[in-house]
């Protein structure tokens, strides 16, 4: 009785823990659902992934309006916000070389 017992449980556990792994990576997916990657409105840290060469991942962007560092924007948004290295002066869904801007300049 207690090795059918036994693998009841183990069935139940394994059966729980699937599922609980599962709930975390579509919370994210549905975080991420209705937004895209918008390169060069990011600020100086507050990237949301790697930001090119020499960096890993979140926060790692190396300066302001960075044009290989990508932030989450609303879908839609992106090729609207203002972006102070960008060709267009607004954010871009691809990775850009930034053009020269300067300091004191303030995006808002």
């Amino acid at each position: 009785m207690n090795r059918k017992l036994s693998s009841a449980s183990l069935a139940l556990a394994l059966g729980t823990a699937v599922a609980m792994a599962a709930i975390p990576a579509s919370a994210g997916d549905k975080e991420k659902e209705n937004k895209e990657k918008c390169y060069g409105v990011a600020l100086k840290g507050k990237n949301d992934c790697k930001a090119g060469p020499g960096t890993t991942c979140a926060g790692t962007a190396i300066r302001d309006f960075q044009g290989n560092a990508w932030k989450y924007v609303p879908a839609g948004t992106c090729t609207k916000t203002r972006s102070l290295t960008s060709s267009t002066g607004y954010g871009q869904l691809e990775p850009f070389e930034e053009n020269n801007t300067p300091a004191n300049e303030t995006p808002y």
